[in-house]
């Protein structure tokens, strides 16, 4: 007798053999035995979960000798030739072979005529999505109302491909997938029955293989058989399915969880061995991390999906909860960047040593390598680095301190026995808390000068700076080459010296340079120098833009007449700015004498004078003869008229507001301060598209 298949040889033949679809089973047998039949039944689910074996054993049910029931006797002639495929009242139809509308009519043609041997004649058609429109069209009615010895089965793997016309006849039901260890439970009662010798691991490889597919574990089964010579063990069912040791990655986990770097990289060099999906193992690796944070959030959560329950609450008891969160964000940030690599495993491998050098912060074995000075603040560097006691010096409040119109380099104050560099550094920005040096470098780097803050003990009394800035003799000290100051954002205010005068902060204790200083985070202990100096400190606010000086005299004649010929112009740009600044002296006939100021001086040449020339041209209709000087306007220039409008404007806006009712009662109530450099005409705002 030739060999039958596992699949095929334990197929149920019955409801109670059936393994899972409970509640498929429960509806269908009290359906069954109430004697409340339907016409027409849908199945649905992925393949090898038990469609057609529901359908076969529902034919049994319905056609058995012994009359309708849930529990068909299996002995009986309708019994035997269901199970054997034979009997001529079950109509099993292809519709992934049989498509087209005459197919279909064919079927429909032999609906009329009763049963041969059964009771009810059962049309089960499987892969019913494939079928075309017209051929649903064509089954509508009939599957509606057929005939009442007709009962039609339909099976499919797809029901978003049904149309709602046939949905809505049919009783659906879903069937579920087989989760593994329904799959491991049935597996070893079948090969307990078959005397195939098994190890559980090799049970739950393939329980996982078989995604929810009775079916193919049973046929994956048998490959195993045949791959281990009528055993099934699990070395022999991983190389069979090329699958992933699942205890390696538990050993790749305890080696991070031991921060043993040596046994880390052998754990790699072990899965290199079999020649992995790199990608697959850390998908892997997440899905055990997965499991292990459920396990700390609700120990009895966690499923035996995978056969190692106990080993996922261990780790779970060893893994910090913070430390199983960063592996799980490090691992998907390397997957991500895994095909990015050069070489797979060498990604893989860097995606390990990036857990193992990186830590919570709050980790007692987090690394803290010693970081080598590079001129910027020790404090945001390296928390751990000791820092001399810094105090600031302020000013007394009645004190008035005017700081020098630009910076002056005087010689160090013997304040405290540090040696002074060669270069005293000058920066923008409030000065980085200093770090004493634990040992001097051969070459002395630039070190921020001391500051005082007003916490600590106060340094020795350093002289203020005198109101009135005093000329300092040059110093044989070279002057530091200058450095490119970085730009500034728009939304910080432009550097004042006077607000470092406010705080009472020597000569020379100038600050460092731009680009010594970093200020895009804060100190990593969470106290940050710049606020307590911040409030020491009055905030000045932003100085506007220059605008033109006043004109001697208000325009008339000529002059007045340039003022309104401007707007007019064609013009803008260098063009537009120097013709702005001019104003019109003479004009003989086609002879024009404009006077700039000379501040505008850089920006004109003869190609200027050319464009404006043809701009008045091109405005006039005429040629004109145009000649400019370099000679200060004593009327008013379109410039200086627009300047002296917004001005009015502003100053109307400011009346305006501080006259206010409402503002005057904050004022009044609250102590409320009007800030106006922050107030605007409504026709500014309006030119800005607020």
């Amino acid at each position: 007798m030739s060999y039958q298949v596992l699949a095929r040889k334990w197929r149920p033949r019955s409801f109670r053999e059936m393994v899972g679809q409970a509640h498929v089973l429960k509806a269908l047998i009290n359906a069954l035995d109430n004697q409340r039949l339907h016409h027409a039944y849908l199945f649905t689910g992925t393949r090898g979960v038990g469609k057609t074996t529901i359908a076969r054993i529902i034919a049994k049910c319905l056609n058995c000798e012994t009359g309708i029931t849930s529990t068909p006797c299996g002995t009986c002639s309708v019994c035997r030739e269901i199970d054997e495929g034979r009997f001529v009242d079950l109509i099993e139809i292809d519709a992934a072979s049989r498509t087209k509308v005459e197919d279909t009519r064919e079927l429909l043609d032999n609906v009329q005529y009763a049963p041969s041997r059964g009771r009810f004649k059962v049309y089960l058609i499987d892969e019913v999505h494939m079928l075309s429109s017209h051929s649903f069209n064509a089954l509508l009615k009939t599957l509606e109302e057929p005939p009442p010895y007709v009962k039609f089965i339909l099976a499919t793997t797809d029901p978003q491909k049904l149309p709602a016309t046939i949905l809505s006849r049919c009783l659906q039901f879903s069937l579920k997938n087989m989760s593994p260890e329904r799959v491991v439970e049935h597996l070893s009662h079948v090969l307990s029955a078959e005397n195939v010798p098994f190890e559980p691991d090799a049970l739950w490889l393939l329980g996982r293989a078989a995604d929810g597919s009775m079916r193919d574990a049973m046929s994956l089964t048998d490959q195993a058989i045949a791959f281990g010579e009528g055993k099934v063990l699990a070395a022999d069912v991983r190389a069979m399915l090329g699958s992933l040791d699942h205890g390696q990655v538990y050993g790749v986990l305890q080696a991070l969880l031991e921060g043993d770097a040596r046994a880390l990289l052998e754990a790699v060099r072990n899965l290199a061995e079999q020649g992995p999906d790199w990608a697959g193992v850390l998908a892997e690796m997440l899905n055990v991390l997965h499991r292990v944070a459920i396990a700390q959030a609700l120990p009895e959560a966690v499923d035996n999906g995978q056969g190692d329950r106990e080993r996922v609450l261990a780790l779970a008891q060893a893994l910090p909860a913070e430390d199983v969160q960063f592996y799980y964000q490090m691992g998907l940030i390397g997957r991500r960047d895994l095909p990015l690599a050069p070489d797979p495993r060498g990604g893989f491998e860097m995606v390990l040593l990036r857990m193992l050098a990186f830590r919570p912060a709050d980790s007692d074995d987090a690394p803290k390598p010693l970081l080598k000075p590079v001129g910027i603040s020790q404090a945001t560097a390296d928390p751990a680095t000791p820092v001399a006691a810094p105090t600031v010096a302020v000013a007394p409040p009645a004190a008035a301190v005017v700081a020098p119109a630009a910076p002056v380099v005087a010689p160090p104050a013997p304040v405290e026995p540090v040696p002074q560099p060669a270069e005293t550094l000058v920066a923008a920005e409030p000065a980085p808390v200093p770090v004493s040096e634990p040992e001097p470098e051969p070459e002395p780097e630039p070190v921020a000068a001391v500051v005082d803050l007003p916490w600590e003990e106060p340094a020795p009394a350093v002289p203020a700076p005198v109101a009135a800035a005093p000329e300092v003799a040059p110093t044989p000290t070279p002057a530091p080459t200058p450095a490119p100051v970085a730009p500034a954002h728009d939304d910080e205010p432009p550097f004042d010296p006077s607000a470092y005068a406010a705080v009472g902060m020597d000569r020379d204790d100038e600050p460092p340079l731009d680009e010594d200083y970093y200020g895009g985070e804060s100190d990593p202990a969470g106290f940050s120098y710049l606020d307590e100096l911040a409030e020491h400190v009055q905030e000045e606010p932003p100085k506007p833009a220059a605008e033109p000086l006043p004109a001697a005299r208000p325009a008339t004649g000529l002059a007045l007449q340039w003022l309104e010929l401007f707007p007019q112009l064609p013009v803008s740009g260098m063009t537009g700015n120097i013709a702005a600044n001019c104003t019109l002296i003479a004009a003989d006939g086609d002879d024009w004498l404009l006077h700039l100021d000379p501040g505008q001086g850089a920006l004109f040449n003869a190609t200027q004078q050319r464009r404006l020339n043809e701009a008045l041209n091109q405005h006039l209709g005429r040629t004109l003869n145009l000649r400019i000087e370099l000679i200060l306007p004593e009327q008013e220039t379109p410039a200086q008229a627009a300047a002296r409008k917004r001005r009015e404007r502003q100053h109307e806006a400011v009346a305006s507001i501080e006259q206010d009712p409402l503002i005057q009662q904050m004022i009044k109530l609250f102590g409320a301060k009007v800030r106006q450099d922050t107030i605007e005409p409504v026709e500014a705002l309006a030119d800005q598209g607020q």
